[in-house]
């Protein structure tokens, strides 16, 4: 059993040799090692790149930190490793002789395409964000118009809810929810993006920004009336962690609200807007709550705006299920 291995000793004994082999002894831990070594990744994205279920990267991960192979850091809501720079000698040297075989193996080499994948990604979206911040609205505006929120507030009628805008970028549609409810839970994984937000929504008392990834909500189960994602769901590679989070946050029969762009095959538009795919089908979008967890879901077609230039959009809802 893992947990039976003992943990490496900074002395000189047979027992820090045999922790460091034991700790090295799992095809898994290695491919970990291998990849943490490239650099630093949270939890979600390391998962990503072995392409296995999170548990069991948790696992592992627990594994080798108590045995003092990584370092780990909070950032928000996430939790980011890397390999631990200050390795004893005779632990390192071992790790590279385990690294040299390693390296042959067929799966450490896809291991490292999905590598690139996740970096080009997180490099790509947060330079888009930085860049994006102080021209976006004019930017969504141009391609989409300028109504698309009002949609959302129609299924946000009751003053009593609280409300979570997830991907809440500048804040615009969190300074609409504002007035008409009891209480506004605006989150954002881009710091520029909540800058502007925070300027935005600073004189609105019921307003309150997370920075936090939509896959990790710092937010409790059960504890929204609805929650509203604008715009959102193109811009993540796997939407469907963000959707199950939603859900998990939502009371029962609350309701998520989904707005995001048509299916399209403009690959500069795609380009332009920074996304991560050509928006979506209703009948896809449909699907994806309904494998959240979320029950009565409908979705429809909504026509593009007159003057606007892009694609139309999707509107799409889903309940939580009672119990």
């Amino acid at each position: 059993m893992d947990e039976s291995i003992p943990t490496p000793r900074p002395a000189r004994s047979p027992d820090a040799l045999l922790g460091w082999m034991g700790g090295l002894a799992d095809p898994t831990r290695l491919r970990v090692l291998r990849t943490l070594e490239r650099g630093e990744l949270s939890v979600l994205e390391l998962r990503e790149v072995l392409a296995l279920p999170q548990s069991t990267v948790s696992r592992h991960l627990k594994l080798l930190s108590d045995q003092g192979w990584l370092t780990s850091r909070r950032e928000g809501t996430q939790t980011f490793y890397a390999i631990a720079a200050a390795l004893d000698p005779g632990a390192r040297k071992l790790w590279q002789l385990a690294r040299a075989e390693l390296d042959g193996w067929p799966v450490a080499r896809q291991d490292g395409a999905r590598l690139e994948a996740v970096r080009a990604r997180r490099d790509g979206a947060q330079r888009f964000f930085a860049g994006a911040a102080g021209a976006w609205d004019e930017l969504r505006a141009r391609v989409y118009g300028r109504a698309f929120g009002t949609e959302a507030l129609l299924a946000l009628l009751p003053s009593s809810w609280t409300v979570a805008d997830l991907g809440c970028g500048t804040g615009a549609v969190a300074a609409e929810l504002a007035p008409r409810v009891r209480r506004v839970i605006a989150v954002d994984r881009s710091a520029a993006m909540l800058r502007a937000a925070r300027r935005r929504t600073g004189d609105l008392p019921n307003v309150e920004l997370h920075e936090a990834d939509l896959a990790a909500l710092p937010l409790d189960g059960g504890s929204c009336d609805a929650a509203l994602m604008t715009l959102v769901l193109a811009y993540l590679e796997a939407p469907l962690p963000a959707l199950r989070e939603a859900a998990r946050i939502l009371r029962p029969r609350g309701r998520l609200v989904v707005l995001d762009a048509a299916r399209h095959d403009d690959e500069a538009l795609r380009r332009r807007m920074g996304q991560a795919r050509p928006g979506f089908e209703p009948d896809a979008l449909a699907a994806l709550l309904r494998e959240a967890g979320l029950v009565h879901v409908s979705a429809r077609a909504l026509p593009p705006e007159p003057g606007a230039k892009g694609p139309g959009l999707v509107a799409c809802a889903g309940e939580r299920p009672a119990r």
